[in-house]
């Protein structure tokens, strides 16, 4: 059950009612309750309201309204994040500050190859209506139906393209933020060169809604590609699977768009979990790669014979032990269909700790050999497994609970030495822990513990000076500034 709104914000929601309207504020807690938790379950809170502004104006009018009764606000997109970013603390004295209704393309330019479009615009959507100008968007990952831009931005969003294209960050031309004392910053318009002092749009993105609450961008577009073949192979180690992708890029150079690997164990959950599905290859292997490679409008013919050649050489080096070449699109999807599923198979399994970590690419691979073993002997029954992105020194390394564990119990005890060991062994191997999911609520005491001090001080300061009251998702990736001006 909702407590209660205290009295004291009575006259704040009759304002911010006034601004937003019926259908852009609500405190009752039936419409607000699917808000309140995160995806994964493992953090949930209370709000005063949510609020669903319709425009720009309406965020900077309300972000005012805020600033004047001391209101925090949580800023939150498809409330798909992995660390908790998006969930409003206990206390019930914040705001949900949804951006869902701000969903429209306001202008997608064909000849500068690029889209102006709100917050709110769900990432599957963008690769739509760029498909209808024979364009892309060089950023997908397995929540794209949920995802928001202005999410995806916040968080800095990575995914199976960063390979080649880079993380969202290299995809952002302009950007337009409500700062927290209600202006608005605007610089949507694309410049290749502009020196006019700091890059501010960079500072705002990754920031997860800190600094500022993202309302609109201009992105960069590609142009559609010609063709593309997807290939799954069976390797024996994951030490083969590093030298597989130099060997990928050394054959394929540009034209190599993804290369994800698998490990037997994730392979098999998806199976289980959705027995409807079939495994690529007639036998199971200990690891797997899934690789794509894209090629050019003007020569998509020459991209079966290049898979197919490259493949062929692997196998006469010894560097896999089977392989097959999509047929289809419907089979290329299929194999892209297995990568995505694995974290709800996971789930599916039971309690787990989840880690999104990154180390120089060129150490993923002996990292990973010499973690995965590691984990398992300190702590007894576990699973730990590793599946991703090796391609730019980033996996998702889960430790998967004993088959006795109790869900909830498990993960605030041993779960929490786990990650703390797992975080350990990243930082000797001079890694983040936090590769593309941000750090949220779930892995602001990691950073304060393991982060450096020197970029933490100047995190607190910057934070200090443009929301000195700390209203701007509080309790998110800034480790509590030491500021009279912070609660």
């Amino acid at each position: 059950m909702a407590e209660k709104i205290p009295h004291q914000f009575d006259h704040f929601l009759s304002e911010a009612g006034s601004v937003l309207g019926p259908k852009g504020l609500t405190s009752n807690y039936e419409d607000m309750e699917p808000w309140l938790t995160d995806w994964r379950g493992r953090y949930s809170g209370s709000a005063l309201a949510m609020a669903s502004p319709a425009s720009t104006a309406q965020v900077a009018a309300l972000v005012r309204i805020c600033t004047r009764h001391g209101v925090a606000i949580v800023p939150q997109g498809g409330n798909s994040g992995m660390s908790g970013g998006a969930t409003p603390d206990e206390g019930g004295k914040s705001i949900i500050l949804s951006l869902r209704r701000m969903n429209a393309i306001r202008a997608l330019n064909e000849e500068e190859r690029s889209v102006t479009c709100d917050a709110g615009v769900i990432l599957q959507t963008l690769h739509e209506a760029a498909e209808t100008k024979r364009l892309r968007f060089p950023l997908t990952l397995g929540g794209k139906g949920s995802a928001t831009i202005g999410g995806l931005i916040s968080t800095n969003a990575g995914g199976t393209q960063v390979l080649r294209h880079g993380t969202m960050r290299a995809q952002v031309a302009g950007l337009e933020a409500v700062l927290p004392d209600g202006q608005i910053f605007n610089s949507l318009t694309p410049l290749k060169k502009d020196n006019r002092g700091f890059d501010l749009k960079q500072l705002l993105i990754g920031s997860e809604g800190t600094l500022g609450i993202v309302t609109g961008a201009t992105l960069r577009l590609l142009p559609e590609i010609g063709g593309r073949a997807v290939m799954w192979a069976g390797l024996s180690s994951i030490l083969d699977a590093r030298k597989l992708l130099l060997h990928f890029q050394d054959q394929a150079n540009e034209q190599l768009e993804g290369f994800e690997v698998i490990p037997q164990h994730s392979l098999q959950a998806v199976l289980n979990h959705q027995p409807e599905q079939k495994a690529p290859l007639a036998e199971m292997h200990p690891w797997n790669a899934l690789i794509e490679l894209a090629a050019p409008k003007d020569k998509p013919d020459a991209l079966p014979d290049l898979a197919e050649t490259i493949l062929g050489s692997a196998l006469e080096l010894g560097l896999i032990e089977d392989a097959t070449i999509a047929a289809s699109e419907t089979q290329a999807e299929q194999m892209w269909h297995l990568r995505d599923s694995i974290s709800s198979a996971e789930r599916a399994i039971g309690p787990a700790m989840q880690h999104d970590i990154s180390v120089p690419v060129d150490k993923m691979a002996d990292f990973v050999a010499a973690a995965l073993p590691a984990v398992q002997e300190r702590f007894a029954e576990t699973k730990a497994v590793a599946f991703g992105h090796l391609g730019d020194g980033n996996v998702h390394f889960h430790v998967i609970a004993p088959p006795n564990a109790v869900p909830g119990q498990w993960e605030k005890a041993e779960g929490k030495k786990i990650s703390s060991f797992v975080h350990d062994l990243v930082t000797e191997w001079g890694g983040s822990i936090s590769a593309e999911h941000g750090i949220g609520q779930m892995k602001l005491a990691e950073l304060e513990r393991l982060g450096d001090p020197v970029s933490i001080s100047l995190m607190q300061t910057i934070k200090n000076a443009l929301d000195p009251q700390c209203l701007f998702n509080p309790g998110k990736l800034v480790p509590l500034a030491r500021s009279g001006t912070n609660p």
